[in-house]
């Protein structure tokens, strides 16, 4: 696998503009490849066919210590449990006000894996979708598990493991990670398999998990020369054809032969993903920075608001009375034009953004502005 070196700068500036400074800090994370490193076929494509599916149900999870859901705003808890109990031979009389507590309404999910066979056992994830506050301590009834098709495909059961914790009284409370949703290791037993055709009509279908015509190429090599053979064929970027050899009596020792071939990668395109939500920014190898300049600076206005108290002359009739005073500073920093020098390496775009010496603000904006001046040959992509 490829070796990497972070760097980090925190801090942001602006291109030839002189912005309110922000309280958002930046992350920049360059990931630096000293060397290609040959892959697996297996680690960078997997044989057309052979995914998970997602299940889903719902369900009733019961026993909890008066977190469960509020019947008077969740009243699909009580229909639920009604039905349930229904099934059981329990009737209740028409008309039955039930005040519930112990009981929530979850949604249950699972990811059925390709050649699952009835008995094996998977993890399930259960979630609230009322109002219950905690699902600690509770227990899964019985929920059918489905597919896209509408059919059952395995059955889930047992106790739920929260990872949170919280505590409340008086009006205080504290809590500590999730409690309306948890897992049950295993809480799953598949019911029904889902056909799995792979090397129908002799011929396996490549997928790339990501697209590169380069790599298409020599994975299409790779397979001819070791299986001596034109059995390889790249359709595209993404999808390489590979017909199995009539010699290959057996399918399954063919596939593990071939997903161990070893394929160096071809080198991506220059891309910047910057994540707008978090301030992290992440660049390959390939980034290249033009010479350019930069201006960076701030305006602070800083506003503030101290309490005081109005208090009349003697002998006045004047209201003591509590007042507010308001004060206002505005700061400018200086905003110098700093020239950046051309960087044929990461490494050389690295030292070029950390000289501005930027405090914390809008790297997303500098990355934006060199993109948008040519300064910046890659990618720029905003999640």
């Amino acid at each position: 696998m490829n070796s990497f070196t972070p760097f980090h700068l925190f801090g942001a500036s602006s291109v030839f503009t002189n912005p309110v400074k922000h309280c958002l800090k930046a992350l920049l994370i360059v990931i630096l490849s000293t060397s290609c490193f040959a892959e697996r076929i297996k680690d960078i494509a997997n044989i057309q066919g052979v995914r998970p599916n997602q299940l889903v149900g719902y369900g009733l999870v019961v026993g909890l210590d008066g977190t469960g859901d509020q019947t008077t705003q969740t009243p699909f808890t009580v229909q639920s449990l009604i039905t349930m109990m229904g099934q059981l031979g329990v009737n209740l009389p028409p008309g039955t006000s039930l005040q519930l507590k112990n009981v929530a309404a979850v949604a249950v999910t699972a990811e059925l894996p390709p050649f699952a066979q009835p008995g094996q056992r998977l993890d399930i994830v259960v979630g609230s979708i009322g109002n219950a506050k905690s699902l600690r301590g509770g227990t899964l009834l019985m929920t059918a598990l489905k597919g896209i098709d509408g059919q059952v495909y395995a059955l889930a059961q047992g106790n739920v493991v929260i990872g949170g914790s919280g505590a409340s009284s008086g009006g205080a409370s504290k809590q500590v990670n999730q409690l309306s949703a948890g897992r049950i290791s295993e809480g799953a037993t598949v019911e029904r398999i889902v056909p799995t055709k792979v090397g129908a009509n002799g011929i396996l279908h490549l997928e790339l998990h990501q697209s590169d015509y380069g790599t298409s190429q020599r994975i299409e090599e790779a397979v001819n020369k070791k299986f001596a053979g034109d059995i390889a064929r790249a359709i595209d970027g993404r999808t390489i054809d590979v017909r199995v050899p009539e010699a290959a009596d057996d399918l399954v020792k063919f596939i593990s032969d071939l997903e161990a071939l070893t394929v160096t990668p071809a080198q991506g395109s220059a891309r910047v993903v910057v994540n707008a939500r978090s301030g992290a920014v992440v660049m390959n190898q390939n980034v290249i920075l033009e010479p350019c300049a930069v201006a960076q600076g701030s305006l602070s206005v800083t506003i503030s608001t101290d309490p005081a108290v109005s208090q009349p002359n003697p002998l006045s009739n004047g209201v003591t009375a509590d007042t507010t005073k308001t004060n206002i500073d505005i700061k400018q920093e200086g905003g110098s034009l700093i020239s950046l020098k051309g960087g044929a390496t990461l490494n050389d775009v690295v030292k070029a953004l950390n000289t501005l010496g930027a405090t914390p603000g809008d790297l997303i904006s500098i990355l934006e502005a060199l993109r948008a001046s040519g300064a910046l040959h890659a990618n720029l992509e905003i999640i």
